[in-house]
């Protein structure tokens, strides 16, 4: 399975939880808070705790504009 078929099913399982820890948020928001924490994260060599990375820093992401 190519790496980027791989992004995108990890990508989607990110924004379903998230989307369930944030439901006052805009499910777009969090989407593109998503796609923005897998951008910075995407040209990591070690793919194996990507998800895992990527989820943190959404996360971290989401909760500052949820503290807003």
């Amino acid at each position: 399975m190519p790496a980027e078929s791989e992004d995108a099913v990890a990508l989607g399982h990110v924004a379903e939880r998230l989307l369930k820890a944030f439901p006052g948020l805009d499910p777009r928001i969090v989407r593109g808070t998503v796609d923005t924490a897998y951008a910075e994260l995407r040209y990591a060599r070690v793919r194996t705790y990507l998800p895992v990375l990527m989820e943190r820093r959404a996360r971290d992401l989401l909760a500052a504009t949820d503290a807003e």
